[in-house]
């Protein structure tokens, strides 16, 4: 694997592990804007799931509802806690995979038909998953006083062992 192509990936899995903790500390059913934060985590993992790769070819997933990854849009879907994990686990491998197939080169590059080179479509990602994580977060430190833990490597040990807040 190239230079930055091993720096992309050694960043991408602290947002996905800061992501699984966003999800297991915040309150499903606390509002953001007039919407559940679930949707708001499904928006999040589904944007990773098409904007990482190439947006302008993509298959929906199978539970997906026309307009759900819009959390101001009403669906009849609604996933659970478990649901969104496994999701996000999928998705997280399939981006694992993903960054593992490209070059240095393929960086600078545009997939077919996408307006973005596939370095725009990963930072792009990078600061729409850290924002929403953030949202997320300080719904959860606004009800509950305490700090989700965020990756590092000096708290990967804590995180292993289910403690998902700072203390």
């Amino acid at each position: 694997m190239d230079f930055l192509c091993r720096i992309i990936k050694k960043q991408v899995i602290p947002n996905f592990i800061n992501l699984e903790t966003a999800i297991k500390t915040y309150d499903r059913n606390e509002l953001v804007c007039g919407s559940p934060a679930w949707r708001y985590v499904y928006h999040t993992i589904h944007s990773a799931d098409k904007w990482f790769f190439n947006p302008f070819i993509y298959s929906e997933p199978d539970f997906h509802e026309d307009g759900m990854d819009n959390p101001d849009n009403p669906c009849s879907v609604e996933l659970s806690d478990q649901q969104l994990l496994e999701y996000l686990y999928a998705v997280k491998e399939k981006t694992l995979q993903y960054i593992d197939s490209l070059t240095d080169q393929m960086l600078a590059e545009k997939p077919e038909n996408c307006p973005y080179t596939r370095l725009e479509l990963v930072l792009r990602q990078f600061r729409h998953i850290s924002l929403h994580i953030g949202m997320l977060n300080g719904l959860t430190i606004e009800k509950t006083g305490r700090f989700p833990l965020t990756y590092g490597e000096d708290k990967l040990d804590k995180l292993e062992n289910g403690i998902l807040f700072d203390e």
